[in-house]
């Protein structure tokens, strides 16, 4: 599936040692451009959040809204992370928005070195925010650290409640969780917010949880607020 995180490294070995030392030397490396990264991000005096799901959870639209939410009075810019075509990024661009495409190929996640590559491409002065839109994938995404200040899940009604529990190392790495196409729960009466977070709390998981939707508004100012108070 992906040749840049160890989803398709061979396991040679019969005890793996093999397997275990290459996926440690490709995060090693991760992490020392994350840090680099994370120099930029500071320099500047941008926060970076890293935006994480499944395809199709709606973190287009939610970045969208967000943008028109903030405009006038936050510098927003967008990295945008899919396999193939610009088509996140032209909307992004749509909004008025400075949006850098990163096409990844096979690889289902971004790295560290990708979103460097991505930051050249950017002028970072008057940026207050900078939104990392990583590959739609509930696994990989988790592991690669970019230099982000905050990672952000995103969980859309139509998948089910029980995502946490199937898929614990996004989930917990989370500092916020987002149920996205709330408006959507009038229809989809098997999806539980409760049990959404009661899974959370089992992964020994702090963090918040808000309902909204980008395409109503409703329950915007909750995710609004909380970016205002993590750039403050």
């Amino acid at each position: 599936m992906c040749g840049t995180c160890g989803c398709n490294i061979p396991q040679t070995a019969a005890d793996g040692h093999e397997s275990v030392e290459v996926l440690t030397g490709l995060l090693d490396a991760n992490d020392h451009q994350a840090a680099h990264n994370r120099e930029h991000f500071s320099e500047h005096g941008v926060l970076a959040i890293n935006l994480m799901s499944s395809p199709g959870a709606g973190k287009t639209a939610l970045l969208e809204a967000t943008i028109e939410a903030f405009a006038g009075r936050v510098g927003i810019a967008v990295i945008e992370g899919d396999l193939e075509t610009e088509n996140d990024a032209e909307r992004i661009r749509a909004k008025g928005v400075p949006a850098v495409q990163i096409s990844t190929g096979s690889a289902c996640h971004l790295d560290a070195h990708m979103v460097h590559g991505a930051l050249h491409e950017l002028d970072l002065q008057g940026i207050d925010i900078l939104f990392i839109e990583n590959v739609g994938n509930l696994v990989c995404p988790a592991s690669f650290d970019l230099g982000q200040n905050f990672n952000v899940a995103l969980l859309s009604t139509p998948e089910g409640h029980d995502k946490p529990a199937k898929y614990p190392v996004m989930f917990r790495a989370a500092d916020l969780v987002l149920i996205t196409k709330s408006d959507l729960l009038v229809v989809l009466d098997d999806f539980d917010p409760g049990e959404v977070s009661r899974y959370l709390r089992q992964l020994a998981s702090s963090a918040p949880m808000f309902e909204l939707s980008a395409k109503t508004g409703d329950g915007m100012q909750p995710w609004l607020a909380w970016v205002e108070e993590a750039k403050a």
